[in-house]
């Protein structure tokens, strides 16, 4: 990597995002104080290929001008990939986060449907069930595992049952969901996180298989309701003058599921932990839970941000920041460290539920691909919060979390709890 004060960065290099997270926000700090966007050189992957490299846009002002024009910054042809998706790779995960306007507003305005504040509105009965029952679990079984007893629990279950997918399913979901984040990690993908040829079949090998069943699993459904319509969501996506095809279902499900799952979980995750490490803020918020719920929520989201970063491509030479960029120019919109940037935010490495403004992009840039769930997911971390706090008072983290070795998501897999 060229430049100044940072030759020892590295973002393709997978250790790196093994390393203590102060290492890496110190990282992104000195990327920030450059004059302009550092490129990055790609790590070829069999089967997969590689591009010549990518700009990292490190800045809040730059991540949210490339998102605010999607004309220029195109999310085709892949926008959850570094490298292009091939094919046999893209029928299942090329859904709409990789396409611009017309196919893009096609998609969601059909998948809408299920996003509106009435039909949200409606589910706020079911949401408060769910989490209550995820809780009795919990009490039932007692302390242990953060994740997997409750934080992952309750976006799947959300997910499955707006879709209709039956009870005994959400256990295999969660699974392949696992699968499908598990970008780097051995212990989700099965395989060490190197790039042998042997290595990166098999973990393509269990993607695609994880792929192939939660695409099938919509698809089934999908023919059931065409058939017999319920008036769950996945009804109101395969019938109608304007409906989905079955691919586009399959792949449908899987983004909802995957991008449902991963932002919720892991803001519920970060913030039993942020909650932890800072007891004033966690009595702040206990003093008058609904007042400060909703800085806290959104606070949580900058913070951790659940999803480090997408990518564009650019369209047409073009100038942003000082740097110029040439068509078909890659760049990666890293919002973890535009979320950390010290022109837009006071003391943005301090945890405060009270910030305000907070114009973070937890759940990206400002635009056309602004996250079509971002209401659900504060209605979910609010709903689990205010459950977990109101049955286990005490409940706080025990140790550290374990992390998702990951350069897309900031997942924790792990984290021990205790309740008094």
């Amino acid at each position: 990597m060229a430049a100044g004060g940072v030759a020892d960065i590295d973002l393709s290099y997978i250790p790196f995002w093994g390393l203590p997270r102060e290492r890496r926000e110190d990282a992104f700090r000195r990327l920030r104080e450059l004059d302009r966007p550092v490129f990055t050189r790609e790590n070829p992957i069999p089967f997969i290929g590689h591009g010549a490299g990518y700009y990292a846009l490190v800045r809040h002002a730059d991540v949210v001008e490339a998102s605010r024009n999607p004309a220029v910054f195109s999310s085709e042809p892949a926008a959850n990939s570094i490298p292009d998706l091939p094919r046999w790779m893209a029928v299942y995960f090329g859904s709409m986060i990789n396409m611009d306007d017309p196919r893009h507003a096609r998609l969601r305005r059909i998948v809408s449907r299920a996003f509106t504040p009435k039909v949200l509105a409606k589910m706020e009965e079911d949401l408060a069930r769910a989490a209550r029952e995820i809780v009795d679990r919990a009490v039932e079984e007692g302390p242990g595992d953060f994740v997997p007893q409750i934080a992952a629990r309750l976006p799947v279950r959300v997910i499955c049952d707006m879709m209709g997918i039956p009870p005994g399913a959400h256990d295999a979901v969660l699974h392949d969901t696992n699968v499908i984040l598990g970008n780097a990690d051995a212990e989700y993908t099965g395989i060490r996180p190197d790039i042998s040829r042997l290595n990166v079949a098999r973990g393509l090998a269990r993607l695609l298989r994880a792929g192939h069943r939660l695409s099938g699993l919509a698809q089934r459904l999908g023919r059931e309701r065409r058939r017999r319509p319920t008036g769950d969501l996945t009804s109101l996506l395969v019938n109608g003058e304007e409906h989905l095809s079955p691919q586009e279902l399959g792949s449908f499900f899987i983004l909802l599921v995957v991008a449902g799952s991963e932002t919720t979980r892991n803001a519920i995750a970060h913030g039993l932990k942020l909650f932890t490490d800072h007891p004033a803020q966690r009595a702040l918020l206990l003093e008058d839970f609904e007042k400060y719920v909703p800085g806290a929520v959104e606070e949580i989201v900058r913070f951790s941000t659940p999803v480090i970063q997408f990518r564009r491509t650019l369209t047409r030479d073009h100038v942003l920041g000082g740097q110029e960029y040439r068509a078909g120019d890659k760049v990666l919109l890293f919002y973890n460290s535009a979320n950390r940037d010290e022109a837009v935010f006071t003391d943005p490495d301090v945890f405060d539920i009270t910030r305000s403004p907070n114009p973070h992009v937890g759940f990206g840039g400002p635009g056309p691909h602004y996250c079509l769930g971002a209401h659900l997911a504060r209605r979910e971390v609010t709903v689990m919060f205010r459950e977990l706090f109101t049955r286990m008072p005490g409940i706080r983290a025990a140790g550290e979390p374990d992390y998702l070795l990951s350069n897309f998501i900031n997942g924790i897999k792990h984290l021990d709890y205790r309740t008094g």
